[in-house]
């Protein structure tokens, strides 16, 4: 959803006229003459230098504020700390999330190599509690836990600021009038006349894509609203609604939206062949032969040693909700051992501090290079 509204934002701001150059501002300020001329000339210059120096990634204030107004009502594409996204794909960042919790700075492409292994070292001893110097299983399910629960907190705290940009009455509900009035502001169209035309029952007037937008919003208000429904939602239920991780609900409703996605044969269960077939699109070069390769290892491993607990071939309903419930001990300890084994060079069911630092990119996103002589120096 959220690509799709970007992409017509950045269609519009492509249709903006370009600015002037300076050169071309010269000639119809050549008649004011004398320094006042030169003044204003460099001012234009100034102020044209100051726009396109600003990097095209940088928004201006009054963009950055339509985005968050946006960011406050959207549910998110991208669920932090749980295995796979909205879509069915996979999480790439998961094991990142769930290693370095909230404390992702310093491991930046750009960062000081030194600076960044002492400080994943410092989290090698916060992870090994026993202070043997290598980490276990437990050990490990124990710290995903933990970072998870950071993620649920930040959740929480996000949705508690949002819910309030939401409920202007502020009576602690919100009805999906209320909120598609919002929505229907942050895209553009006048808040006031939303309101009537919905009081009203008159057409709103939106193209076919904002609406499809929010009817798939509306299923998913409709999940969130505990029963008895009623189509308002208190700020527990608004939190399940953004973040559907927080609600047993929500996550059926997300197990059962993917494998409706997958499901090939109707039987309301996944078999690998559907889990791992290729997304919509053809393989036009090496590189993209690669990535789909890349595709159907990943999913074929995830599908085989973490979904399937019974490993009987096919994925249930009720084992798509546990392997995706952030809060599941026992998918937390599988994930644990499944990320040792990445980096156990030694098998000896252990990860020790020369494996962390040289399977780094793995744990950090960053690869950071001479593991083996430094890990001396850090400790």
């Amino acid at each position: 959803m959220t690509s799709v509204f970007m992409a017509k934002l950045l269609a519009a701001r492509a249709g903006r006229p370009a600015a002037q150059t300076p050169a071309a501002m010269a000639p119809r300020l050549a008649p004011l003459g004398g320094l006042a001329a030169r003044c204003l000339w460099l001012l234009g210059v100034a102020l044209l230098m100051d726009a396109s120096a600003r990097p095209a990634n940088h928004s201006s204030a009054r963009e950055r504020a339509g985005h968050r107004e946006e960011e406050e009502i959207l549910p998110p594409d991208h669920l932090t700390g749980v295995k796979l996204e909205m879509d069915g794909h996979l999480n790439k960042d998961f094991h990142q999330e769930v290693f370095l919790g909230k404390d992702t700075g310093g491991f930046e492409e750009d960062a000081e190599p030194r600076r960044s292994r002492r400080k994943l070292m410092v989290i090698f001893s916060k992870v090994d509690l026993n202070t043997d110097r290598r980490i276990s299983a437990k050990e490990m399910q124990r710290w995903i836990m933990e970072k998870t629960a950071e993620h649920f907190q930040q959740a929480v705290a996000e949705s508690k600021m949002h819910f309030s940009a939401v409920d202007p009455d502020g009576d602690g509900r919100v009805s999906w009038d209320e909120y598609r009035v919002k929505f229907l502001a942050s895209k553009g169209h006048d808040e006031r006349e939303i309101a009537d035309k919905i009081k009203n029952k008159w057409d709103l007037n939106i193209d076919e894509e904002t609406q499809e937008v929010l009817e798939n919003l509306k299923d998913r208000w409709y999940q969130a609203d505990s029963p008895p429904p009623d189509l308002l939602l208190t700020e527990k239920e608004f939190l399940s609604f953004l973040h559907p991780e927080h609600s047993r609900g929500m996550l059926q409703f997300m197990a059962k939206e993917i494998i409706r996605d997958l499901d090939q044969d109707g039987d309301k269960r996944l078999s690998l062949p559907e889990f791992i077939s290729l997304p919509a699109g053809t393989v036009e070069n090496q590189q993209g032969q690669d990535i789909d390769d890349g595709w159907v290892r990943d999913r074929r491993r995830e599908f085989e040693e973490l979904i399937d607990a019974d490993h009987d071939g096919i994925v249930t309903m009720a084992e798509l909700e546990d392997y995706m419930d952030p809060m599941n001990e026992f998918s937390a300890l599988n994930e644990a051992k499944q990320m040792i084994a990445v980096a156990d060079e030694n098998q000896n069911h252990y990860l020790e501090p020369e494996e962390v630092l040289k399977y780094s990119e793995f744990f950090t996103g960053s690869k950071l290079v001479d593991y083996a002589r430094s890990v001396h120096e850090e400790f």
